[in-house]
């Protein structure tokens, strides 16, 4: 080679220094859109790990702009899950998403591990008086967007984990 040989070694030299600075740089996600809950749903049908799950056991199937299917049955409005049971929700929007709203855990026993707060469409930010609630009732608190907290769920109770939700339909925006 003519006039080289210390360009590998400058390269060898440099090489520390890149992958520290990389190691620095956050990665930006590009904008890859997730693929829809039903086709997750129906791969998961097809590749399901946990053949354990009880049939009574509560179960997403669906979610729409205005509401969930649930064990093949479609509720309208927002639903809130409690030790495999099912109840309307009152909140329609974000902002009414209050202490009181979720005052079932001052005297649920026992407490679920974690809740899943389904935000509709966008994660929202929880204000610090309902996040305080939550922790006080000992529960870890999961702030997703309804498509998600829907999938999330699923996964948790099949693993056998204490888990509540609280679902907003995915069409509310805010």
């Amino acid at each position: 080679m003519v006039g080289g040989g210390g360009g590998g070694q400058r390269v060898a030299t440099m090489l520390p220094y890149l992958v520290k600075t990389l190691r620095k740089e956050s990665i930006r996600p590009s904008n890859r859109t997730l693929p829809s809950l039903r086709r997750t749903f129906s791969l998961y049908d097809q590749i399901n790990i946990i053949d354990t799950v009880p049939e009574d056991q509560l179960r997403f199937q669906w979610y729409g702009d205005t509401g969930f299917t649930v064990n093949g049955v479609k509720y309208e409005g927002s639903l809130l899950v409690v030790e495999n049971k099912l109840m309307t929700w009152v909140p329609k929007t974000f902002s009414e998403i209050t202490p009181e709203s979720l005052s079932v855990f001052k005297i649920l026993r026992p407490v679920p591990e974690i809740l899943i707060l389904g935000c509709g469409r966008h994660i929202q930010p929880v204000s610090p008086q309902l996040r305080q609630f939550i922790r006080s009732t000992g529960m870890k608190l999961e702030v997703i967007d309804s498509r998600n907290a829907a999938s999330t769920y699923n996964i948790l109770s099949e693993e056998g984990r204490p888990v509540a939700a609280a679902l907003l339909p995915y069409g509310v925006a805010s």
